[in-house]
């Protein structure tokens, strides 16, 4: 994983980071539509950071096989 991997998933950690603790703090002020209009938001944040990580994880995984299919395959009960 190279330094700018790794800067740019903790930057988008610390920021669903941030979207997560102010879901939190609007839930506990019983600010409850304010908290739910921030539950897309913080989701979001979330799916973006796990795209990045599965992104720099298959990049690393194909750095180990460069010869090797990098798609997952699929169990035969997945269906």
């Amino acid at each position: 994983m190279e330094a700018v991997d790794s800067l740019m998933l903790d930057a988008k950690q610390a920021i669903m980071d941030e979207h997560h603790r102010r879901f939190q703090t609007l839930r506990q002020e019983e600010r409850w539509e304010e908290a739910l209009q921030q539950i897309p938001v913080t989701l979001s944040c979330a799916t973006d950071l796990l795209k990045e990580s599965l992104r720099v994880l298959e990049e690393a995984l194909e750095l180990q096989n460069p010869g090797a299919d990098s798609s997952i395959p699929s169990s035969p009960n997945s269906k």
